[in-house]
């Protein structure tokens, strides 16, 4: 009996992968259709003709002295951009994060979370593009974008390791006649913050990332320069940007996983 059971379970499982799927595949060649693309036009005799052209201005990149020098000024701006932003939306978030997980009334949590949500649902873009206009070209303005939107993301993800986590040890110092803010401290905080850092690394690798592609509204960093670049076709200048980007993005993630394995360490 249960084996005609699992038996019929199974073949409807099967049956709703395979009709998702069939969904999903229609999707996509209608989206190709609506869009009139033809991914075919990537292999004409055209295509092969202008592409490997193209990509032969990029070589060899450009590796004299006072280029580098100037990648080198570029990446340090790129990292304080990233840096400042991820500390200030990690000090907000903490502030963020109590209303958010109902320490201050459903009224609190609801006006928290809305918050959080405009914060995030507007991309990095479009904020770097409202700073520009409001404080101007350069990095102020990267940071300020990077720093409303990742406040949106960890406000949300702190609110809800928050939320979630026991409050025993919380309790038991408030019944001893420990303040709340003293509980909070000493009873949550300790319980929570290798969560907290985890996702404040994560969000520093993707400001990294962020802040290399915020350049091209004039936000500053490696993305202004590698913007700045293609716009006067100076293509192996523009590798050597990007090989650059790439470089940091592989040492912020080394990094980034090493402080999480000596963080888990250290909390045994």
């Amino acid at each position: 009996m249960s084996t005609t059971l699992n038996s019929k379970i199974a073949k409807q499982f099967c049956l709703k992968c395979l009709a998702i799927l069939c969904f999903l595949i229609g999707l996509s060649i209608w989206s190709f259709v609506y869009l009139g693309l033809n991914p075919f036009r990537f292999f004409s005799n055209y295509s092969e003709s202008s592409i490997a052209p193209f990509f032969a201005r990029f070589f060899p990149p450009d590796l004299s002295s006072t280029f580098l020098l100037k990648i080198g000024s570029g990446i340090l701006e790129t990292l304080s951009i990233s840096a400042i932003a991820t500390l200030l939306a990690s000090i907000i978030s903490l502030g963020l994060a109590l209303p958010n997980a109902g320490k201050f009334g459903p009224y609190g949590k609801s006006i928290t979370r809305f918050l959080c949500n405009f914060l995030r649902s507007v991309p990095e873009l479009v904020w770097a593009t409202i700073m520009v206009l409001a404080v101007g070209l350069g990095p102020f303005a990267g940071t300020l974008a990077l720093t409303l939107h990742t406040a949106g993301v960890l406000g949300r993800l702190f609110g809800e390791t928050l939320e979630n986590y026991p409050e025993k040890n919380t309790i038991a110092l408030v019944n001893i006649g420990s303040g709340k803010v003293a509980a909070f401290i000493y009873g949550t905080l300790p319980g929570i913050f290798p969560q907290l850092l985890s996702y404040s690394l994560y969000r520093w690798e993707m400001n990294i990332r962020m802040a290399t592609i915020l350049g091209f509204v004039g936000a500053g960093g490696l993305g202004q320069m590698l913007f700045y670049e293609l716009s006067l076709l100076r293509e192996p200048k523009a590798l050597s940007i990007i090989i650059a980007m790439l470089f940091l993005v592989i040492l912020i993630d080394a990094l980034s996983n090493k402080l999480r394995l000596t963080q888990r360490h250290s909390m045994g």
